[in-house]
C-alpha cells in the first residue's frame, strides 16, 4: 500500500490517500478539496473514512461525497483490509483504523508524536486514559499516521502513556 500525506486547512490536518493498483481510500478530507482531488489525479476512489468529525478533518467531506460518489467509513474494494478500533477520549467518536497486515494505525487526533489529543472538546480524561491502555496490548512496531503532524510508532508512543494518567 502507498500512503500519501495531503496537508490541508488552516490547522495544517493530514489528509491521507491510500492507495493498491490505483484504488484510493481517503482519510479525513479536512479541507482544500482542490488539493486532494489534484493529488488523487485520474485514480479511482473506493473509499472514505473519517477519525473523528471536528471540522478541521471533515471541511471537505461533503465535496468528496458528492464528486467521488462515496459513503463515510465504507470502502468498495476487498483490497484494503482493516479494522475500526473505538478510541474515545479526544471526541465520543474517535475511532482508528488498524490496517493489521501493513502494520499501520491511521489515528486521527487520538495520538500524536510526542503527545495526545486534547480532551476539552467533546472529549473525557477517562475515556482518553482507558483508550490508551486499551492501546498497550498492540504491537510496538506499528507506525502511527496521526491527524497533523509527523508519523511515530506506538512503541515510542507508549514510553510516553505514563505522562498521561
Amino acid at each position: 500500500m502507498k500512503i500519501e500525506t495531503v496537508v490541508v486547512g488552516d490547522l495544517d490536518t493530514n489528509c491521507y490517500l491510500l492507495d493498491i493498483d490505483g484504488e484510493v481510500v481517503i482519510i479525513d478530507p479536512g479541507d482544500d478539496f482542490e488539493k486532494i482531488k489534484k493529488a488523487i489525479g485520474n485514480r479511482k476512489v473506493v473509499g472514505l473514512l473519517i477519525t473523528h468529525f471536528h471540522f478541521d478533518h471533515i471541511g471537505a467531506l461533503e465535496e468528496v461525497i458528492g464528486y467521488y460518489n462515496v459513503d463515510t467509513n465504507k470502502v468498495k474494494s476487498n483490497k484494503f483490509q482493516y479494522k475500526i478500533i473505538e478510541t474515545p477520549g479526544h471526541t465520543r467518536d474517535s475511532i482508528t483504523f488498524y490496517f493489521e497486515k501493513d502494520k499501520i494505525m491511521f489515528v486521527g487526533d487520538f495520538i500524536f508524536r510526542n503527545s495526545i489529543g486534547r480532551t476539552d472538546l467533546g472529549g473525557s480524561d477517562p475515556a482518553m486514559i482507558k483508550s490508551l491502555n486499551d492501546f498497550l496490548k498492540y504491537p510496538d512496531d506499528i507506525v502511527l499516521y496521526p491527524g497533523h503532524g509527523p508519523t511515530t510508532t506506538l512503541g515510542y508512543e507508549k514510553n510516553n502513556f505514563k505522562y498521561y494518567y
